[in-house]
C-alpha cells in the first residue's frame, strides 16, 4: 500500500520481553514505538533528520496483551517552519480472534535539523482531503494551546523566582 509522504503505518508483534509484572505490554514499550514512529513519520515527510520536541495527550485507552500485532498510523497534521505534528493512533488486533481495538493516541511535536542539529524549514503541509482539513485545524488549535501553556507556565515560574527573591 503506498501512502502518501505525511502518512506511516508499521505493525509489530508483541512479544514476551515486552511485558511488565502485570502481563500486559509495558507502557514505556509503547511509547518508545510511539517515538520511533513519530521520527519515522516526520523524517520522511521532511527528508530530514528529526528531533523530538514534545509528546501530548498520550491516552492509554487500553492495556496491550503479548501476542497481540499492534499497528501505529502516523500521520503529519500539521506544520510550522521547522515544527511538525504527527498524530498517531495505535490499534492492537488479536491474532486468532482477529478483533481490533484502539488502544492509545497522542500528538507529537518533532522539528526538522540539518547536519549542526539547527531547526530547518519543513515543506507546508497542504491538506486536500475533509479529513486532512480536519486533523490540520485541529492540530491548529493544539499547537495554540500549547503555546498558551507554555506562557502561561513561563509566568508562574517568573512569578515563583520573584516571590523567591522577597
Amino acid at each position: 500500500m503506498d501512502l502518501p509522504a505525511h502518512q506511516l503505518t508499521m505493525t509489530v508483534l508483541m512479544t514476551p520481553d515486552t511485558a511488565n509484572f502485570a502481563g500486559n505490554v509495558h507502557g514505556g514499550t509503547i511509547l518508545k514505538l510511539l517515538d520511533q514512529v513519530a521520527y519515522a513519520c516526520a523524517s520522511r515527510y521532511a527528508a530530514r533528520y528529526v528531533v523530538t520536541l514534545s509528546v501530548d495527550q498520550v491516552m492509554f485507552r487500553q492495556p496491550v496483551h503479548v501476542g497481540e500485532l499492534v499497528t501505529f498510523l502516523a500521520s503529519v497534521n500539521h506544520t510550522g517552519t521547522s515544527s511538525m505534528e504527527v498524530g498517531i493512533k495505535v490499534v492492537a488486533q488479536d491474532i486468532r480472534s482477529q478483533t481490533t481495538r484502539h488502544v492509545n493516541s497522542c500528538f507529537f511535536t518533532m522539528v526538522a535539523v540539518d547536519d549542526e542539529r539547527r531547526p530547518v524549514a519543513v515543506p507546508p503541509l497542504r491538506p486536500f482531503t475533509p479529513e486532512a482539513k480536519r486533523r490540520h485545524a485541529a492540530a491548529a488549535v493544539r499547537k495554540q494551546l500549547r503555546q498558551d501553556v507554555e506562557r502561561r507556565v513561563a509566568a508562574i515560574a517568573t512569578g515563583a523566582a520573584d516571590a523567591a527573591d522577597v
